[in-house]
């Protein structure tokens, strides 16, 4: 680096320490003339600065806000302090725009070394704001990555640990990071299952970036909301159910929509589809949303489906009884 260039950083990094600066102490702090700083302030202001200047015995140069944002001159400290920031504003959903936190966050932490990165990981980890309750703990490098490649449409690779513990390998097209209910999520292009997939942020390790762009697919902010809607609603039920369809899974997934995550081919011709609730009475609101005339078999557990069936049958019983009397007005 030249000695003007080195100068002139020097310079940038006092006027943004302070609101305003005599030019003869900037001259003293830098070593050079005062006709040196003006010099170096005229070339500041070439690059984007704005530097006002005041003259007389009590004028100086003050720092102020421009139309567009220069290159900022950070100090170890503060970019430390300013990743911080950005973690537990990216963790907690402090703000709105979380795409717009993380990818801050990501860019700023490709540039700390090794060392500032090792302290930003321990004091982000040991900071827990007041009156929050954290969700699953979330890797900060991990959602920085994820932030960059859906920004920059990459192809990644990553490992999954399932709510039942079953370890994959995924290759996936990443779309969006969005955060729901404490959690963060992925919504995705699956490459190995030709499908939109939904994955818990806390679930996923060992992120590969392939080097490998893709052309993003069409998607609509609702139809990223119902992704993750779904993919909240994917907890244990303690009633749970899988019903087989007489429904081929492509006809299936395009009649249920994200709604079909989760199901799987039973054979070339029938569905297998998860659905359950907190009670036999929403894992029974579920299955009216099996298409009209498609039949279908039903693997649910006692006491939910003699209660189910008991709730059905009078149900029944009611349809075939003669309508009430209708009451005298």
């Amino acid at each position: 680096m030249s000695d003007t260039t080195s100068r002139a950083l020097s310079l940038l990094n006092l006027l943004q320490t302070h609101r305003h600066w005599p030019g003869s102490e900037l001259a003293d702090r830098l070593g050079v003339t005062e006709r040196t700083v003006r010099r170096d302030v005229e070339r500041l202001r070439e690059l984007g600065y704005r530097i006002e200047s005041s003259p007389g015995a009590a004028g100086g140069y003050r720092l102020e806000a421009g139309s567009a944002l220069p290159p900022l001159l950070l100090t170890d400290d503060e970019a430390v302090a300013m990743a911080i920031g950005l973690r537990v504003a990216a963790s907690q959903r402090l703000v709105s725009g979380p795409e717009t936190t993380l990818t801050a966050l990501a860019k700023l932490e490709q540039v700390l070394p090794a060392p500032l990165r090792r302290r930003v990981t321990a004091l982000a980890e040991a900071l827990q704001p007041a009156g929050l309750n954290a969700g699953a703990a979330v890797s900060g490098e991990v959602l920085g990555e994820l932030a960059l490649a859906c920004r920059d449409h990459e192809r990644v690779r990553f490992t999954y640990t399932s709510a039942a513990g079953e370890v994959t390998r995924r290759r996936v097209e990443p779309h969006a990071l969005a955060p729901a209910d404490r959690h963060w999520y992925l919504l995705c292009w699956d490459l190995d299952k030709v499908h939109w997939r939904t994955f818990r942020v806390d679930r996923l390790a060992d992120v590969e970036h392939t080097r490998v762009l893709f052309a993003p697919k069409p998607l609509t902010a609702e139809e990223i909301e119902e992704f993750v809607l779904v993919a909240r609603s994917w907890v244990r039920q303690a009633v749970e159910a899988d019903a087989v369809m007489e429904l081929p899974i492509d006809e299936m997934r395009a009649y249920f929509g994200q709604w079909g995550q989760g199901a799987e081919p039973e054979d070339e011709s029938h569905t297998r589809w998860p659905v359950g609730g907190s009670d036999f009475r929403e894992t029974m609101y579920g299955l009216t949303w099996i298409p009209a005339g498609v039949e279908y078999a039903l693997d649910l557990a006692e006491p939910a489906r003699g209660e189910l069936r008991e709730a059905l049958e009078r149900m029944l019983r009611a349809l075939d009884a003669p309508p009430p009397v209708p009451r005298e007005r």
